[in-house]
């Protein structure tokens, strides 16, 4: 009996590795592919894009800053991502991130703090996610959670996607599709009751190794364009739409840029629209596609604007001014930069944000623009989630 077991082993192994292989190459089929082309929202468009000067920050001033409150006992914080309400009396825009021991372990949940339109600060924070809870909802165990990225749909109804994985680590990630429960003229900073929509059908391959970090795109149907990216083995960008009532429409792949990951879309007309992707490439330059014929097809671009592996965030403003947040390429991580653009590809002089010692972080930036005023927020030295709000001189003055 024990040689009989012997003789199978080598059977079973190969088994599991045709199995295996089987399931890598459907992971590499793209599951939809369609000609119809997305909208974009209305914005303005400059026509004439022009160079901006060496330094072109006069204009913005840095009116408040600071740091959001943390979850009592949470040591870490990390992948913040801001989202407006724009229809709340109360609240006029939210704040999620992922909080706990350490990134990756199994207490981490999903934050949330409102920024109150009469107090001017932010609420204290409450948990609205956590593994257990989603885990159950889905029929299967979540061995931790991250990367929250939010969108409200056309009933004013708030949208969570957020990473879970099982065994294998961030490489073996799905999407999970979390929507508010009951809408209200206003989110209670109390309580955010989510049901479970579901995983997002990306992959054939148990809906693995796909992640989201950047926030949406929004699109004239009132849908929205979200960014992803796959991650068991070398990297590409890919992006999924949803309607305006949140309903996933379909997903396109980009498997060709390979070591690029984590994409930041904008558009500047209908038709061309631009994504500035963390590159993990050997030149250490951040990577740029770019689409004519509103996103059906995209090919690479080169921009000089270095990226050492590190998150990138990018919004277009209703000027058309284009205003990116970064790492800077020489301190990494330790240092956070904004820079603005008419074109996506000529850039003014780094401003700084924030900076520290070598080893220090502020990384991970989020971009809002809300009540004329342009809002960032940041890791903190892991600790907590920091937040600036910047004003344009030529902007009409209102309260967020």
């Amino acid at each position: 009996m024990g040689g009989a077991e012997v003789r199978q082993r080598p059977f079973l192994r190969a088994s599991v590795i045709g199995a295996l292989a089987c399931c890598w190459l459907l992971t590499s089929v793209q599951l939809w592919r369609t000609d119809a082309p997305f909208k974009i929202s209305d914005v303005s468009v400059n026509q004439q894009p022009q160079p901006l000067p060496r330094s072109d920050w006069g204009r913005w001033q840095l009116e408040s800053q600071g740091l959001i409150p943390q979850p009592p006992s949470a040591a870490t914080a990390h992948a913040s991502n801001l989202v407006e309400l724009p229809h709340d009396p109360r609240y006029a825009m939210a704040a999620f991130w992922f909080a706990g021991s350490q990134e990756a372990k199994p207490d981490v949940r999903i934050a949330m703090s409102l920024w109150s339109r009469d107090l001017q600060n932010w609420t204290q924070p409450v948990w609205v996610v956590d593994r257990h809870q989603q885990g159950e909802a889905l029929g299967k165990g979540l061995s931790h959670i991250g990367n929250p990225v939010a969108w409200i749909d056309q009933a004013q109804r708030l949208h969570l996607f957020v990473v879970g994985t099982g065994l294998g680590g961030w490489a073996a990630s799905r999407v999970l599709h979390l929507r508010q429960a009951v809408v209200s003229t206003s989110l209670s900073p109390d309580k955010l009751e989510l049901d479970v929509v579901g995983q997002l059908p990306l992959s054939w391959f148990w809906n693995l190794s796909f992640l989201v970090r950047h926030a949406p795109m929004p699109l004239t149907d009132g849908g929205m364009l979200l960014p992803l990216h796959f991650e068991m083995g070398d990297k590409f960008p890919a992006f999924a739409w949803f309607n305006g009532q949140g309903q996933f429409q379909g997903l396109r792949r980009i498997p060709q840029l390979r070591s690029y990951l984590q994409p930041a879309p904008i558009a500047l007309d209908d038709t061309h629209w631009m994504a500035f992707l963390r590159s993990q490439t050997k030149d250490q330059l951040m990577g740029l596609m770019r689409s004519e014929d509103g996103g059906k097809t995209w090919r690479e671009q080169t921009v000089e604007l270095g990226n050492h592996d590190s998150a990138v965030a990018v919004l277009r403003l209703p000027s058309g001014l284009i205003v990116m947040a970064r790492n800077s390429p020489e301190h990494g991580r330790s240092q956070l930069v904004m820079q603005q653009s008419w074109d996506g590809l000529t850039w003014s002089v780094p401003q700084v944000l924030v900076e520290g010692a070598s080893g220090n972080e502020f990384s991970y930036p989020s971009l809002l623009w809300q009540s004329n005023r342009l809002w960032v927020s940041y890791t903190h030295q892991r600790q907590g989630i920091g937040w600036q709000r910047w004003t344009d001189s030529s902007s009409s003055e209102a309260n967020p």
